[in-house]
C-alpha cells in the first residue's frame, strides 16, 4: 500500500521538476548548436527584400500598409485604432502563414500600428529617440536601455530585453538606428541588431554572456522598421519585425513552441501598445 501511495506521490509532483529542469540546464536546449552560416545567408536575403518593398512603399500614395487594404478591412482596422486598440498583420514568410523554416531556424514577420490622437509627430519622435528611458517606457520587457553614441539621426543603442513564455530569456543587444524624415507629416527609421547575446544567471553574481555554443536560438537576429504619419488629429505609428529564431526539434513544441511562435507577435503588440500609452503620458506631463 505505502509503494501504491508513493506512487500515487510521483506523479502529483511538479511536471516542471522532472521535465523542464533537465531540459534547461545541461539537457536539449543547452546542446542547440550555433547559428549556421546557410541559415545566417537566408535570413539576409529575407531581409533584402523587406527593406526593398518597405523602401518601394515609402515613394508611393499609401504610407502606411493598412491604406493598401481592401476598402471593408481598411475602415474595420480605422475603426479599431481610433478606439486604442493594435492592429497586428502577419507577414506570410512562409507557407501556411506559418514562419519560414530554413535550415536549423525560422523567420518571423510582423507588423503593426497603432494610433495616438491628439499629439505631433514630434512627439511620438521623441519617445522613440529617448532611448536612455526605454526601459521605463518599456518596461517589463525591456530591463535596461541606453545610448552609447548619437550623431544627428543616427543612434547606437544598448538594450536588455527580459522575455518570458514558459522559459524566461534575457537577451543583450546593441542595436544601430537610422531616422529619416520624409516630409513634414511624415517619417520612418531602421534598427539592425549588430550583436545579440543570452545572458545566464542575470541579476545574480555569477552574470555574464553565454558563448554562442551555450545559447538556446530564441533569438538570433532582428531587424525593425518604423513609420509615423501625423494625419485625423494624431499620429499612426507602424512598426514591421523581422526576426530569426531557433528552430523546434522534434518532442519540444510544447516547451519552446509557445516561446518561439508567439512571443514576435506578442513583444511588437506590447511594444505599440507601450508607445501610445508612453507618448500620451509624456504629452501631459
Amino acid at each position: 500500500m505505502q509503494a501504491l501511495a508513493d506512487k500515487r506521490d510521483f506523479w502529483k509532483r511538479p511536471l516542471f521538476l522532472f521535465v523542464v529542469l533537465p531540459l534547461v540546464s545541461g539537457g536539449v536546449l543547452a546542446r542547440v548548436p550555433e547559428l549556421r552560416d546557410a541559415t545566417l545567408r537566408s535570413f539576409h536575403e529575407y531581409v533584402g527584400k523587406v527593406a526593398q518593398r518597405n523602401q518601394s512603399t515609402l515613394q508611393s500614395k499609401n504610407f502606411l500598409w493598412i491604406d493598401d487594404l481592401p476598402a471593408d478591412a481598411r475602415n474595420a482596422d480605422y475603426a479599431k485604432l481610433k478606439q486604442g486598440e493594435v492592429v497586428i498583420e502577419h507577414i506570410t514568410a512562409g507557407a501556411n502563414g506559418k514562419p519560414a523554416e530554413l535550415s536549423g531556424g525560422m523567420i518571423h514577420d510582423w507588423q503593426g500600428m497603432v494610433f495616438i490622437p491628439g499629439v505631433k509627430l514630434d512627439q511620438v519622435a521623441a519617445v522613440l529617440e529617448d532611448y536612455n528611458n526605454h526601459a521605463k517606457y518599456y518596461a517589463p520587457d525591456v530591463e535596461r536601455s541606453r545610448i552609447e553614441s548619437h550623431d544627428g539621426d543616427h543612434f547606437r543603442v544598448f538594450m536588455r530585453f527580459r522575455r518570458h513564455k514558459i522559459v524566461t530569456v534575457v537577451l543583450n543587444t546593441e542595436q544601430d538606428i537610422n531616422y529619416f524624415r520624409d516630409s513634414p507629416t511624415q517619417a520612418h527609421s531602421r534598427s539592425s541588431a549588430l550583436r545579440i547575446r543570452e545572458v545566464a544567471n542575470p541579476g545574480a553574481s555569477g552574470e555574464r554572456e553565454k558563448l554562442p555554443s551555450e545559447e538556446n536560438g530564441f533569438l538570433w537576429q532582428m531587424e525593425t522598421w518604423w513609420r509615423m504619419e501625423e494625419r485625423d488629429g494624431g499620429v499612426y505609428v507602424q512598426n514591421e519585425a523581422v526576426t530569426l529564431t531557433r528552430d523546434i526539434p522534434t518532442g519540444l513544441a510544447w516547451l519552446i513552441g509557445p516561446y518561439v511562435l508567439s512571443i514576435p507577435k506578442e513583444t511588437l503588440e506590447f511594444t505599440l501598445g507601450a508607445t501610445r500609452k508612453a507618448v500620451l503620458a509624456t504629452g501631459k506631463s
